[in-house]
Formats: structure tokens, C-alpha cells, sequence
């Protein structure tokens, strides 16, 4: 007998490949950054590696250091267009097997809880990508 393996993608690794749609902020050629389709704030976004690697610290080193730069600069344009106090910053890992970096517009602590997802439309998610794609326009 012959075993058969198929190896599947994580959902972040079809959103790279623009295999299911997500909504999109910025992408180059080692990360990409869109919007959270459960966010626990308006503006919560999620910023991945194209690398599909699970656990963040096996990620190598320059990936690893570039994706924190990736997420620093979605992190300022979140907070432009939000006008929040802070940007909360999380690493989770539990959801989808794919390295991903949580940013959540925060005013206080109690904004970063990620067991009460908020109640939102497309059309709110929409509205709130366009305000922080306008500030990653420069």
C-alpha cells in the first residue's frame, strides 16, 4: 500500500496565490497584509509572510525581521486613518498554520480581547481598508 499525502494549503497561503479573495492592503514580494475577516476592532488587520512557516520563530531571520518592518509600516497607517491611541500588536498562531502578525487599533487595554469578535459587514471592512490604503499612499 502506498500512502497518499496532500499537502494543503493554509487559507492565508490562497489569499497570496488570489485563490479566495481577501481584502487587500498591501503586498510585495515577501509579505502581504489585508483585513481580518472576524476582527475583534474595526481596522483589525493581519500582516503574513508569503512563506508559509507555522511558528513565527522558525521563520528566518531577514523574514522574520522584515515582517515586523512590513507590519510597522501598516501599523502607522492604521493609526492615521483610525485616529487610535495605539496599535496592539499580536502574535497568536492558534488559528490558521501560517505565520501571522495581529494588528488591532486600540484606545484601551480591553480593545486587544480576542475572544469578543465584533459584529461587521463587508461593507464596514471595505470602508475601513480604503481609509488605511489612503495613508499607505505617500
Amino acid at each position: 500500500n502506498y500512502w497518499y499525502f496532500e499537502i494543503v494549503s493554509s487559507v492565508f497561503s490562497k489569499i497570496i496565490n488570489k485563490e479566495i479573495p481577501a481584502n487587500i492592503l498591501k503586498e510585495n514580494n515577501n509579505f502581504i497584509s489585508f483585513m481580518d475577516a472576524f476582527p475583534i476592532q474595526n481596522g483589525h488587520s493581519l500582516v503574513v509572510p508569503k512563506l508559509e512557516i507555522d511558528n513565527i520563530l522558525d521563520l528566518p531571520e531577514d523574514t522574520y525581521n522584515g515582517l515586523f518592518s512590513f507590519a510597522r509600516e501598516i501599523s502607522i497607517a492604521i493609526k492615521k486613518a483610525l485616529g487610535c491611541k495605539k496599535i496592539g500588536i499580536s502574535v497568536i498562531g492558534f488559528e490558521v498554520p501560517h505565520t501571522h502578525i495581529h494588528l488591532v487599533p486600540m484606545n484601551k487595554i480591553s480593545d486587544m480581547n480576542f475572544n469578543n469578535k465584533i459584529i461587521t459587514s463587508k461593507e464596514e471592512i471595505n470602508f475601513f481598508a480604503t481609509k488605511i490604503k489612503e495613508e499607505l499612499k505617500y
